[in-house]
């Protein structure tokens, strides 16, 4: 949040889109959690344990697509081979020095294989509720167009703002 005088409220809408620009269809989108891997750290000097992240490495990260209908594209998403996958939003914030509402752009962006596919329910004057469950190797947000977030599992990259926590070790493993 720039200084004090935007304070944020809400999303006010978003839309998905493909590689190719083209929009998915109507879903809700679980994004996925980023849980750093750790392990238990003790022994002598330590007085007990510590639950130690491993720096830059994330656990399975997964993403859930939930559609109304049944529609190709969302069948499309459920080949398996990694695909683009593209939300792009619109916030609501409060601009207090003003005294009115504004919107600020959120994108997330993620590279995506499907892990399971759910057709959903048939039942008169109701949704589907189909879903598309991934598992996400790649992701990168922007927040007021400026990039928050990337995590790339095979590229070895973490950043986060204008760190990139994997750039010491892309160095010791002769990557850069």
């Amino acid at each position: 949040m720039e200084g004090s005088n935007k304070v944020p409220e809400r999303l006010i809408n978003y839309r998905v889109y493909n590689e190719n620009n083209a929009l998915l269809g109507i879903a809700t989108v679980d994004l996925p959690e980023i849980q750093a891997m750790s392990d238990t750290v003790s022994g002598a000097g330590i007085a007990g344990e510590v639950d130690s992240p491993v720096l830059g490495h994330f656990q399975a990260m997964s993403a859930t697509f939930n559609w109304r209908t049944i529609e190709k594209p969302a069948l499309d998403l459920a080949k398996q081979q990694a695909h683009h996958l593209e939300i792009r939003g619109s916030q609501q914030q409060f601009r207090t020095a003003e005294g009115k509402l504004a919107s600020s752009p959120v994108r997330v962006v993620m590279r995506a294989i499907p892990k399971n596919f759910s057709l959903g329910t048939f039942e008169p004057g109701s949704t589907t509720d189909s879903s598309t469950e991934f598992e996400v190797i790649y992701i990168k947000v922007f927040v007021d167009d400026k990039e928050v977030l990337e995590v790339d599992k095979y590229n070895f990259i973490a950043k986060f703002g204008d760190t990139d926590m994997l750039e010491s070790v892309r160095k010791d493993l002769g990557l850069a």
